[in-house]
């Protein structure tokens, strides 16, 4: 079936196929068919949810919108990175604990064929979904500010309401033990009923070829998942799976300890925005 599918989906992407609107609609279809069948049986409550709301991995066709081909690859790259994601964050068995923060933020591992070992933070944010994702994706290029762990992030190209094409630099690491990488991504933004996406993985764009002096990392897939939080609904349950490849010769002792560490900081650095946005809010409307 899998093969079919990505034959069906590949050719949306021919200009001569591009306004068949059926046949898009169809392909999208057999993706979502393929997504519950890999995701397999006993799915976790939250995707059960979702599903029954709409498909996960595409918007409603609009009829207004006719992509060329590389914004279809873009699309296509990022709706992959997205099936990947939840089908990896269906499968509750395998899980490694990696560490367990004071407050309760946990870290889990798992290695995955073909793609090796994956991390898995799993927390608890005090703000609702809504106003996370307008920090993470909204207003996404000025994650700089407050992540000390990266240095810009730059929107190349945008195609829809759904996919961009990104490019970020890291900080090094204290000490240097990693050093600066940059990435190019596709990324794929999601909302569907009152859970929010944000996936992605490497991809290439002719805007920002490799640079001279900074070493070209990979990622993905990767996937931000956040949904309110069934005892609190104004909390969110705030889940990334995080896949990368840093390039370089570093062993995998200090590559697992640095992912790991850069989710438990993570989740610290966005909590510490979060809350600075509340406090601005509050002295602004006083």
């Amino acid at each position: 079936m899998l093969p079919a599918t990505f034959k069906l989906c590949a050719g949306i992407s021919y200009r001569h196929m591009r306004n068949m609107t059926g046949l898009r609609r169809n392909a999208l279809a057999a993706i979502h068919h393929e997504l519950n069948r890999l995701a397999g049986p006993g799915p976790s409550n939250w995707i059960s949810q979702v599903r029954r709301r709409s498909s996960l991995l595409s918007s409603r066709i609009r009829e207004e919108e006719v992509y060329n081909e590389e914004e279809m690859s873009y699309v296509k790259q990022g709706e992959d990175a997205l099936q990947k994601a939840i089908s990896i964050l269906s499968e509750q068995d395998g899980w490694t604990v990696e560490t367990v923060a004071a407050n309760g933020d946990k870290v889990l591992s798992k290695v995955l064929p073909d793609i090796g070992k994956v991390f898995k933070l799993e927390v608890v944010m005090e703000q609702h979904p809504d106003n996370l994702y307008e920090e993470l994706v909204e207003k996404m290029e000025q994650m700089g500010d407050w992540n000390p762990n990266v240095k810009q992030v730059k929107i190349l190209q945008k195609i829809g309401q759904d996919t961009m094409v990104t490019h970020e630099v890291s900080a090094e690491t204290p000490g240097n033990v990693v050093g600066p990488r940059d990435f190019v991504s596709v990324r794929c933004a999601k909302r569907r009923g009152s859970t929010c996406f944000l996936a992605g993985m490497s991809t290439q764009h002719p805007k920002m070829p490799e640079q001279k002096g900074v070493i070209r990392a990979e990622n993905g897939p990767t996937c931000i998942v956040m949904r309110p939080c069934a005892e609190d609904p104004s909390k969110t349950k705030f889940t990334w799976l995080l896949s990368l490849d840093l390039k370089g010769w570093i062993p995998k002792t200090i590559i697992n300890k640095v992912l790991s560490q850069t989710q438990v900081d993570f989740a610290s650095h966005l909590r510490n925005r979060m809350a600075n946005n509340v406090s601005m809010e509050m002295a602004h409307a006083c």
